[in-house]
């Protein structure tokens, strides 16, 4: 039986038994919320070679510990990474996918297409665009 299937059969005052941690998830974050929502239908959880068992106060107490520390994680991630944009920003760089287009392939492509050259589906093609991407970058 797979996991998916054994967290569906599960009904309220169940546990789920697992040897390890690891067996159940294997990232911190996906543990915790597979836990949470397992409390939220009634149904416990026991690690037994990690000495958690939601049943009990104590296991209780180690799970909120878990999650308090995966919380602070996610958080530090977080801000790491705004810094880190930031401090990006500020050396001049430009962040984000970049433009499909030259300004000069726009400015052409607006050239031919205004002289009635060509179309708009026409230029994207010579451009080997979408049509959707050249229309945007005419219209910037």
């Amino acid at each position: 039986m797979g996991l998916n299937e054994a967290l569906d059969a599960l009904k309220p005052g169940d546990v789920l038994v697992v040897t390890k941690l690891d067996r159940l998830g294997r990232s911190l974050h996906f543990l915790i919320e597979t836990m949470q929502a397992l409390a939220e239908r009634g149904v416990g959880f026991q690690s037994l070679s990690d000495g958690i068992d939601t049943t009990t106060s104590g296991g209780r107490l180690v799970f909120h510990i878990f999650g308090a520390i995966a919380e602070f994680e996610r958080d530090l991630i977080q801000e790491r990474t705004i810094a880190g944009l930031q401090a990006a920003r500020r050396r001049g760089k430009k962040l984000g996918r970049p433009r499909a287009l030259s300004e000069e392939q726009v400015a052409h492509a607006r050239r031919e297409i205004s002289a009635d050259r060509e179309t708009i589906g026409g230029m994207a093609q010579i451009l080997g665009v979408d049509r959707n991407t050249l229309s945007r970058a005419l219209s910037r």
